[in-house]
């Protein structure tokens, strides 16, 4: 079971991503492709060309941690974005429904108060 303290900020590669890579390879691409540190906070979300395979790459406190989910039918669906993009922020509710199957586009939000700091 997958336990993060979220609300935590989620950026998703738009890139596929060769998942051959581990530990400083995901690093490097936070780094490099993304522009973010991953000490800095933040969970980094990594899927390959097939959308079959999905890692997720953070700081826990001490040390780096990997998490990767492997699906036996059907793809991840990538949410539409610019083509300029090279990644995009997923709350934490919309990393759950990526992770669960639920296609992003047709999902319709109801208005809820957001409070302006």
């Amino acid at each position: 079971m997958l336990s993060l303290a979220l609300p935590v900020d989620s950026y998703l590669c738009i890139r596929p991503t060769d998942m051959r890579k581990s530990f400083y390879g995901l690093w490097a691409l936070a780094v490099e492709h993304l522009g973010r540190d991953p000490l800095d906070g933040g969970l980094f979300v990594f899927i390959n060309r097939r959308r079959d395979l999905m890692k997720l790459l953070y700081w826990d406190s001490d040390g780096i941690a990997i998490w990767a989910k492997r699906l036996e039918r059907g793809t991840f669906q990538m949410p539409r974005v610019d083509a300029r993009s090279v990644s995009v922020a997923l709350s934490a509710t919309e990393l759950t429904l990526l992770l669960r199957g639920i296609d992003l586009a047709s999902v319709r939000k109801r208005k809820r108060y957001r409070h302006t700091a």
